[in-house]
């Protein structure tokens, strides 16, 4: 039996055919379409672009069966140089070298696959045009560090290649031998045994979860430190929840969240690496379950950066206060105290 294919404007139609039955998604759609690379297809899969029938398969590893008929929506390419965007920002400080903005919960930092636009540095090239650093490529103008989308706080940004070279060296170096610092307030379920503690744990991407990182023997070292500033019980009066203030020593993607879980204390809200705690939200008083289910997104916010001012060496500090979400979130928690 031989599959069969058809074009349409936008869509790519798949009939699997016999030999390829029980074949992982991604290979077959591999095989069958050269025209995109494997890296786009995985993409087009992760992001729900590709369907058998009317349900979308997000799981490259997927096994499909003789007969099957996937269809791929292909969207028109992006523009790979960004568009500035009239976006608004909440600058703490700004002059000709840098920028710190405040970054709200729910912005992408920069243009990728599934958001090629909206993002900060569609509003950054809209605020500053075109004085931002190029060493980041057209995607990343600026860009020294990144904040997860939901993740809510601090950030500075270069505005030439001077400032960007500098960034960069503070933050490979993570306060070791200069005054870096970036602080985070976390909203956790539980309470950590001690309160001052470390996680000392190599992250890497999860072996199964690709959009995941995971802890893992042979990861890129990571570090953590964290400590208790308040506990927060529940509705029978014992501990269900605590906000750690926690600093890194490494940058890695998703670290905090990653490390919390790991040691059994997953951020509230964190529904990539807490999914098996939602059912601890009963144990919270009627107005705390309502601010959590109404936060949708992890509980975390960057609070403090400091960092040497890249050509007069002033060390800069910065701190902002929890975001309204994030407020409501600990004075309902509180108010079960």
């Amino acid at each position: 039996m031989q599959g069969s294919i058809a074009h349409t404007a936008q869509k790519l139609e798949v009939t699997v055919a016999g030999d390829e039955g029980s074949a992982r998604l991604d290979r077959v759609l591999a095989q069958r379409v050269p025209d995109l690379s494997r890296s786009r297809l995985k993409a087009l899969i992760q992001q729900g672009q590709v369907a058998i029938g009317a349900v979308p398969i997000r799981d490259p590893a997927y096994h499909v069966k003789e007969g099957d008929t996937i269809t791929i929506d292909v969207p028109e390419p992006a523009d790979p140089t960004p568009k500035g965007e009239t976006i608004a920002l909440r600058i703490i400080y700004e002059d000709d070298d840098i920028i710190v903005i405040d970054k709200p919960a729910g912005l992408v930092v920069h243009p990728a696959a599934g958001h090629e636009t909206g993002t900060l540095v569609n509003a950054l090239i809209a605020h500053c045009g075109a004085s931002l650093s190029g060493i980041g490529g057209v995607r990343r103008p600026g860009i020294v560090h990144r904040l997860d989308k939901d993740t809510s706080g601090l950030m500075v940004v270069a505005k030439n290649d001077l400032a960007h070279q500098s960034l960069t060296a503070q933050f490979a170096d993570h306060g070791r031998t200069n005054e870096m610092e970036r602080g985070y307030l976390a909203f956790v379920w539980g309470v950590p045994n001690r309160a001052r503690g470390t996680v000392e744990a190599a992250i890497d991407r999860h072996p199964y979860a690709r959009e995941k990182m995971a802890v893992r023997a042979g990861g890129r070292a990571a570090v953590t430190h964290y400590e208790v500033r308040k506990t927060f019980t529940g509705r029978d009066g014992k501990p269900v929840a605590s906000l750690l203030a926690c600093q890194l020593e490494t940058g890695r993607t998703h670290q905090i969240r990653v490390h919390l879980a790991h040691i059994g204390h997953p951020l509230l809200g964190d529904a990539v690496y807490g999914p098996h705690f939602k059912t601890k939200a009963s144990q919270l008083g009627p107005e705390a379950q309502a601010a959590l289910a109404g936060l949708g997104r992890q509980a975390l916010h960057a609070y403090l950066l400091v960092f040497e001012h890249p050509r007069t060496g002033q060390v800069l500090r910065w701190e902002t206060p929890l975001p309204e979400d994030l407020l409501l979130l600990e004075s309902t928690l509180e108010a079960a105290r």
